[in-house]
Formats: structure tokens, C-alpha cells, sequence
């Protein structure tokens, strides 16, 4: 036993030593990292094939290692191999450096259980004497893999889970597919389970954020937009840096534009193969596939996750819309077209709880006769506050109808309005104030607008809305909305005025019923 003790010992102070060179290249490994070298020397993984194989760096883990950094984001196609990868070096620096605790964080429970298989046949297939030695395996999960004899631990855990990583100081952070943390039913804000992890997480922890897209907006989108704000490394892998997206050579003649470009651009030189795979790739997937296999940082966000809106409407608008010549209340109230004498206007308010965190009330003005947006609002104003904003606002266009949808903070905003003398307030069919938004309603209001962005955008005049309706997609419980840390307050006020707008120019071409006719 004492001889055991000794050489559990010797290999401890090896690992060590190991520990502290892990990312300093050696001579003796030809310009590799000791990481690196340990890596290929003692993990194994399982193949396509099924076969369990040294573990060897392809082009995007080794391009990932070369510029890695303390911090770093990595936007990929799918299957690279960089959560493997990952996986294996973050193992490498759990038991080598005692006291460390690792921590991959999945988008589901599915994943985190198959991340957790790879580091388990990793432990499995390291050298006896250390298995069974320093390196001793105690308490071992679903969740975890514990190291008593270094007090070591890697765990794998599901974003699903609201307090993953809570309470716990990290010292390596992976988090995979994190656009689509937040998209199951009953999961958590993404961008709040994020900043849960982070507060644990020492000066000196590494991190890694990594993901395919998922649309525009969203915790790993604004992740990767302030990247450069926030220090962060990015790394893009587009999907022919895989060696085994190859298909049926092409004919030459065949190519298109498109593909000719692809080609011919420095950072791509497609093979006629690799053209062949992507005409393949394409056809199955259809829309999903710019988003499964990207090609550039900027469009596969545009063009990924399942949108509601007519995007290629959205895109068009956006390139060619102008900023709001007038901006009032510390840039919340944006105002394109001020009012004119003798129109009419509709103001439709959707009204948040109030506070620094959570959703916006926002507000949109409509011209009634045209449908034209001419000014929008949003802050996290509640209240008397939202109160006198709301009124201030209808006053300025000739005391324009007042639309607030009454469902949850609505029906106060509505007492207050009529308590402080402001008459012109939208009653719904039924003769009650507000709008009412309902299972039945809320789809009627959003067709409505889907359809106006998509015949008549020159209506829309707010980039913030527009960027709404980008990130405004079907949700997997079947319903749309914004995406997991988006808003879509803008778009709901607008679609809420449109609809009201169109009732009211309904009701002044037949008969009115007593008390809603439209102000002269």
C-alpha cells in the first residue's frame, strides 16, 4: 500500500507539471502544445465509422487552437467536432490542475447525457495506472465525473435546467448550441441562465460560447454582435472546412453564378465535389440549410431559425429606410411624419409591468387613413408614468384614438387614462375598452401584419421594429413569438393598430354603434 501511495503521488506531481505547460509548444512535439500532444496521445474517440480511434485535430479544431484565446465564441455549421474537441481539452485541464471543476452546458438534457459519454470513454481509455491510481474515478452520473485524489470535477449540464452552474466557481465554461438555449417548453431566459454562469466564473476561467445559428436575435446572436465590445474571440467555421462534405463531382459547364464565385473567393476555393454536396445539401434542406451548413457571418443569421415574417420584405426595407428626424424623451419616442392638421391617427399601446429588466410598453402611431407608421415609443416606463407619455402623445396628433391592448397592466393604464380625462379610448365589439388580445385574436392581428409587411413595407419606418420581426419566428410549442431573448413588444403594438385601424374604417363606412364613431 505504502509503494501505491507513492507512485499515486509521483503521477500526481507529473500531472501537474503537465498541467502548467498544457499551452506552451514543445520542441520535442514538433511546434504542437503539450495539450495538444496529450490530446492525440491519450484520448480516444469514436469515429463515423464506430470504430474508437486516436483522437486527431481536423482543420477546424486545429484553426480553433491556433487562435484560441481566454474567452472566445465560435459560429459553425453543424457536426465540426469542436464540442469533442473541447470536451477533451477542457478534461485535460481538469486532471491536470487540482481543484478545478469543469462545466458544458447543453441546450438539452439528450445532449448533455452524449457530451458526457465522450469524456467518459476519454477517462475509460486513459492509462491503467492512472485510472486506477491519481486519476481514480470516484463519484460518476449522468451529471458528473468526479476525481477525489486531485478534487477534480467535470460536469455536463442542460440550459433547460434554470439553476445550471448556480452556486459554483468554474473554472472552464463550455456552452454548445446556445441560440437555442431557451426554445424548449419550460426552459428559462437564455441571456439570464448565461449571466447565471458567468457569476461564477474566476478572472482567469476559460469560456467558450459556441452554436450554429438560429435568427437574428437572441442570446448568442447579441453574444457574438458585442463580441469586440465584450473581448471575446470570435471564430467562424463555415461548413467546407470539413473535409467530408463532399459530394458527385459537378459539370463544369452546369455551375452558376454563384457557384462560380464560391470557387474563385480566397476564403472558400470550392472543389467541383464540394459543389456537388452543397446542390445535395440544399435540396434537402431547403430554407433550413444556410442556417445547418452556413457560408458567411452576417446572411445565415438573416436567413436561419423559422421566421414569421416575410424576411426578404423585411431585408428590403431595412437597406433602404431612414432614421427618425425628430427624437424626444431621451430617444424612446422616435417620430417620422409629425402630425398634420385635420388627419386622424390611432395609438396603440402594448403596456409592460415597469422595471430595468423584462419587457418594453411600446407604443405605435398610425396614420388612419394611409396605415403609415409615424412614430413609435418604447421604454420600460409603467404606470402614471406611461400615463402621461400615452396621452402627451395622442394629444400631439389631434387627440388621436387611444388603442391599449387590456389584457394584464392594460386594464389599469385604461383606468387611468379615463381618470385623467382622455375620451377618445378604442372600445372593442363587444363595448369594452381596449383591446382584447385572445388565443383567436392574437393569430388575426399578426396575419394582418404579416401580410402588410410583406404587400406594403414602405408603411414601416422603425429599423427596432423591423429588427422585431426578424426574431420573430414559430415557436417548437407552436406558437410565434420572439425568440428566447428577444422582444417583440414593437410588433405586437403594431400589429394591435393595424387591426384597430382597419375596424374603425370599418365602422365609419356602416352604421356605428352609439359612442364609437370616429372623431371630425
Amino acid at each position: 500500500m505504502e509503494v501505491e501511495r507513492e507512485w499515486v503521488e509521483r503521477d500526481l506531481r507529473e500531472l501537474e507539471l503537465l498541467g502548467k505547460m498544457l499551452d506552451e509548444p514543445h520542441a520535442m512535439f514538433r511546434g504542437r502544445t503539450v495539450g495538444v500532444f496529450l490530446a492525440q496521445t491519450l484520448l480516444r474517440i469514436r469515429g463515423k465509422d464506430g470504430c474508437v480511434r486516436p483522437l486527431r485535430p481536423n482543420a477546424v479544431q486545429q484553426a480553433f487552437e491556433r487562435r484560441r484565446g481566454r474567452a472566445n465564441i465560435v459560429l459553425k455549421a453543424r457536426q465540426m467536432g469542436l464540442t469533442t474537441w473541447v470536451a477533451g481539452r477542457f478534461l485535460l485541464k481538469t486532471i491536470t490542475r487540482p481543484g478545478t471543476l469543469t462545466l458544458q452546458v447543453a441546450h438539452t438534457q439528450e445532449s448533455a447525457e452524449e457530451i458526457l459519454r465522450i469524456v467518459h470513454r476519454f477517462v475509460e481509455h486513459l492509462p491503467a495506472g492512472l485510472r486506477y491510481g491519481a486519476l481514480r474515478a470516484g463519484k460518476s452520473n449522468v451529471r458528473q465525473i468526479v476525481f477525489p485524489e486531485i478534487d477534480s470535477e467535470f460536469r455536463v449540464e442542460s440550459a433547460a435546467d434554470r439553476n445550471a452552474g448556480r452556486g459554483m466557481t468554474v473554472q472552464n465554461l463550455h456552452c454548445s448550441e446556445v441560440s437555442r438555449w431557451g426554445l424548449a417548453p419550460g426552459s428559462g431566459d437564455a441571456a439570464e441562465t448565461l449571466a447565471g454562469l458567468r457569476a461564477g466564473l474566476p478572472t482567469d476561467a476559460e469560456v467558450m460560447l459556441e452554436s450554429t445559428p438560429s435568427g437574428v436575435g437572441g442570446c448568442f446572436y447579441d453574444e457574438w454582435q458585442r463580441a469586440n465590445e465584450t473581448g471575446m474571440v470570435q471564430h467562424f467555421f463555415p461548413w467546407w472546412m470539413d473535409e467530408g462534405y463532399q459530394g458527385a463531382a459537378v459539370d463544369e459547364g452546369s455551375l452558376t453564378e454563384e457557384e462560380q464565385e464560391l470557387m474563385t473567393r480566397p476564403d472558400a476555393r470550392l472543389s467541383l465535389e464540394q459543389i456537388g454536396f452543397r446542390r445535395l445539401m440544399r435540396a434537402g434542406l431547403q430554407g433550413m440549410a444556410r442556417q445547418e451548413f452556413v457560408e458567411d457571418a452576417e446572411s445565415c443569421f438573416r436567413v436561419s431559425g423559422e421566421p414569421y415574417f416575410d424576411m426578404e420584405a423585411v431585408e428590403r426595407r431595412l437597406a433602404g429606410i431612414q432614421e427618425a428626424g425628430i427624437r424626444k424623451l431621451n430617444g424612446a419616442l422616435e417620430v417620422w411624419l409629425p402630425s398634420l392638421a385635420r388627419r386622424l391617427y390611432v395609438v396603440a399601446v402594448d403596456p409592460a409591468g415597469g422595471g430595468s429588466e423584462g419587457d418594453f410598453s411600446a407604443i405605435q402611431v398610425l396614420d388612419m387613413e394611409t396605415g403609415f407608421q409615424c412614430a413609435e415609443y418604447a421604454s420600460h416606463a409603467a404606470g402614471l408614468e406611461l400615463v402621461e407619455v400615452v396621452r402627451n402623445i395622442a394629444w400631439d396628433y389631434n387627440t388621436a384614438w387611444v388603442v391599449v391592448e387590456r389584457n394584464n397592466h392594460g386594464s389599469g393604464l385604461l383606468y387611468l387614462l379615463k381618470d385623467r380625462g382622455y375620451r377618445e379610448i378604442y372600445c372593442g365589439p363587444d363595448g369594452q375598452a381596449g383591446f382584447l388580445t385572445t388565443s383567436v385574436s392574437r393569430p388575426q392581428v399578426l396575419a394582418r401584419m404579416s401580410a402588410a409587411v410583406a404587400e406594403e413595407p414602405g408603411l414601416f419606418h422603425s429599423r427596432k421594429l423591423l429588427a422585431e420581426c426578424r426574431s420573430f419566428v414559430r415557436l417548437a410549442s407552436g406558437n410565434v413569438g420572439a425568440r428566447s431573448g428577444a422582444h417583440d413588444d414593437r410588433v405586437m403594438a403594431m400589429a394591435i393598430g393595424l387591426a384597430a385601424r382597419a375596424e374603425l374604417l370599418g365602422r365609419r363606412s356602416g352604421p356605428m354603434p352609439a359612442g364609437l364613431a370616429l372623431p371630425t
